[in-house]
């Protein structure tokens, strides 16, 4: 495979309209809803597979009705999935959606099932690229995750890490994973929570100086990356959005896909932004994701 894709994968009921609860029995009316494939992981696989990269995706997914569904989503975009699952149920997220803001309900069920061992070294040795995708989901992934990718560069394999949200509010246990960590991409808030840096360049830097390259997601304005000796922006793609759910995930594809390609961390930016940017244009977070032809094409 050219990429292992480790990390969250389940359904999101996307809800619009009168969305915010009011108890009591009250029944309110939905303008829409959506159901699509959610998780940071499964998107960004599904994003790797659209720009024709070999993708695996190891997650843990239950075998009922939820699991079905995530099944069918990652095959219909050409994802193979590594499932493990314990016996638990698979993931769920309700997205409450409104024109300028988003309430998630998460039920966890077999995300946090993953553990470091589950990356065998036969799956890290079939990769070119790992990367792992809501770490603050999968606690004990994170515990085992600098061994992980301490194995991965035995058997030369990059690596990239989007920690997402930590719900917790405390992001513990980073220093030692970035310390071995190749592409660290978290958007702006999560870089200063990170680093306890309100400023971003200095925030970058403090990470930049264990060796590892930062590629931060700044939203409409594009992208920002800094590494030893280097730094770069490119802006983001005018395109009339629909659904911003997902999009630091395709980014985070474009970035992996271009560096794949063998381009240079600020043309891998444009390759990121660009997706980004495109995977607004649907509902969710993969209907719309680039293609190569798309990416070029911006």
């Amino acid at each position: 495979m050219d990429v292992l894709v480790v990390g969250d994968a389940n359904p999101d009921l996307i809800l619009r309209g009168d969305v915010r609860p009011r108890f009591g029995q009250q029944e309110q009316l939905l303008t829409s809803a959506d159901l699509v494939l959610g998780g940071s992981a499964a998107i960004t696989a599904c994003g790797l597979a659209r720009l024709g990269l070999d993708t695996t995706l190891l997650a843990a997914v239950g075998e009922d009705v939820f699991g079905t569904v995530t099944r069918d989503f990652l095959a219909e975009r050409g994802v193979t999935l590594a499932s493990r699952a314990m016996g638990l149920p698979t993931g769920l997220s309700v997205h409450l959606s409104t024109t300028d803001d988003r309430s998630i309900l998460t039920l966890p069920g077999a995300i946090p099932a993953l553990r470091g061992d589950d990356v065998t070294d036969r799956l890290l040795r079939a990769a070119r690229h790992l990367h792992v995708g809501s770490l603050y989901l999968q606690p004990d992934l994170a515990q085992d995750l600098a061994g992980v990718f301490a194995r991965a560069r035995n058997h030369n394999v990059s690596t990239s890490l989007d920690t997402n949200w930590d719900p917790s509010g405390r992001w513990t246990g980073l220093d030692v994973i970035l310390a071995c960590t190749d592409v660290f991409l978290p958007n702006a808030a999560e870089l200063r929570a990170v680093t306890g840096r309100e400023d971003v360049e200095e925030a970058a830097a403090t990470i930049v100086a264990c060796g590892t390259t930062v590629v931060m997601k700044d939203g409409a304005r594009g992208g920002r990356a800094w590494w030893p000796g280097g730094a770069c922006a490119a802006e983001g793609r005018t395109v009339e959005v629909v659904d911003t759910a997902g999009a630091g995930d395709s980014f985070n594809a474009g970035f992996i896909a271009g560096r794949l390609a063998g381009l240079s961390i600020a043309d891998a930016l444009g390759w990121a932004t660009a997706a980004g940017s495109l995977s607004a244009r649907a509902t969710g977070g993969t209907a719309a994701q680039a293609t190569l032809d798309d990416i070029r094409a911006h």
